[in-house]
């Protein structure tokens, strides 16, 4: 495969987010995006890899398939990728690890064996160093006798943004929370309000998104470090995009000073401190702010979270009321795990979506169109 061709890209997000994943790689103008199972698939070449871990919101990771064949046997496996050309995509001075998935559809099912094979094929054919701890990791699939090759280009999650020095216990991944403000209508061109914190993630993506920051300004990834990087490219990449105005301002607020202060902190870290507003509040007495009406997005507790999940209809029920009494024309998200807790609000929800994965859960998001 020459390093200009184009091939399938992996775009991975937690299940249940695949169509809000489709509509931001839609929405960024990548080519040919096919949603399935945990993610979404584009086409295109090395600076495509690049610019979707750099601007993608929901992406939790990005895999680039550079390349397959065919194998019926071990054998075979050791030989084709002795001859397979690593060189094009992998540096020899970087180390790798392996891993391998197989299917019961393949006569290679041993993904042990497959892994000694492939290892040792890039030892002793490319020269390349394995380590446990590798900063690039190839991933191997075995599925109806095609090995497919990809690489992780990512490295870290995507949801670690880089700049985000604090967080609190139970945190929602800046990928869910962006994918659930796009779930809730949400653009950049209207406030938000989260008056259960934490460590402000809802509040950060949103006022990321209304300055056109890009998610991945801050970090590095693991693409750096493969043959196809190009610094030169990747610098303009990353100094390309204008940075916008907004007189909007985005708020928290949480009963608990701690998680008020460290939401500050990774709003300073962020960038956007500026139009940021947080303070220590109880939900009963929270009210709308100053300025146009918008959207309310909030993770409160959940049962499997507390232990004794009955006290948490209470605090349902307060959040639902003061919202129904306060926040006329405002739209409202609420993130939670169990459909009793959303009834417990006594919220006009619309019909919701898809479970997702989060944390070891399945949570929803139910939403609201603006209230009466």
């Amino acid at each position: 495969m020459s390093t200009s061709d184009p091939f399938e890209i992996f775009l991975a997000c937690a299940p249940g987010l695949e169509a809000a994943l489709l509509a931001e790689v839609h929405a960024k103008g990548f080519a040919n995006p096919v949603a399935t199972g945990g993610g979404v698939t584009i086409e295109g070449g090395w600076p495509d890899v690049w610019r979707a871990n750099l601007e993608l919101r929901g992406a939790g990771r990005v895999l680039a398939r550079f390349g397959n064949f065919m194998a019926f046997h071990l054998a075979q496996l050791d030989k084709r990728s002795r001859k397979f050309d690593w060189a094009a995509v992998l540096r020899p001075d970087v180390p790798v690890r392996v891993e391998v998935t197989t299917s019961k559809k393949s006569k290679i099912y041993h993904a042990g064996a497959a892994v000694q094979r492939i290892e040792k094929a890039l030892v002793e054919s490319f020269g390349a160093t394995l380590a446990s701890d590798a900063p690039i990791c190839l991933k191997v699939r075995i599925d109806d006798n095609k090995v497919q090759f990809s690489v992780d280009t990512s490295g870290e999650s995507l949801h670690k943004r880089g700049h985000k020095p604090a967080v609190n216990k139970a945190p929602m991944r800046e990928t869910l929370a962006a994918l659930m403000l796009s779930e809730c209508g949400y653009d950049g061109r209207e406030p938000v309000y989260d008056p259960m914190c934490g460590s402000g993630t809802f509040v950060l993506e949103a006022a990321e998104i209304a300055l056109g920051l890009n998610p991945g300004r801050s970090r590095h990834f693991a693409f750096e470090q493969l043959a196809t990087f190009d610094p030169q490219v990747w610098a303009d990449m990353r100094a390309g995009s204008a940075r916008l105005e907004t007189d909007l301002r985005f708020y928290g607020s949480d009963r608990d000073a701690g998680a008020v202060r460290m939401s500050a902190a990774n709003a300073e870290a962020a960038g956007v401190a500026h139009i940021s507003h947080f303070e220590v509040k109880a939900v009963s007495d929270i009210t709308p702010p100053d300025g146009p009406k918008g959207l309310v997005i909030v993770n409160p507790p959940y049962g499997a979270r507390i232990g004794n999940k009955n006290l948490l209809f209470g605090v349902y029920g307060a959040l639902g009321k003061v919202l129904m009494e306060r926040f006329s024309g405002w739209r409202v998200g609420i993130v939670t795990n169990e459909a009793g807790f959303a009834r417990a609000t006594g919220l006009p929800f619309l019909p919701h979506g898809a479970p997702i994965a989060h944390g070891g859960l399945k949570v929803r998001l139910y939403r609201t169109d603006p209230l009466p």
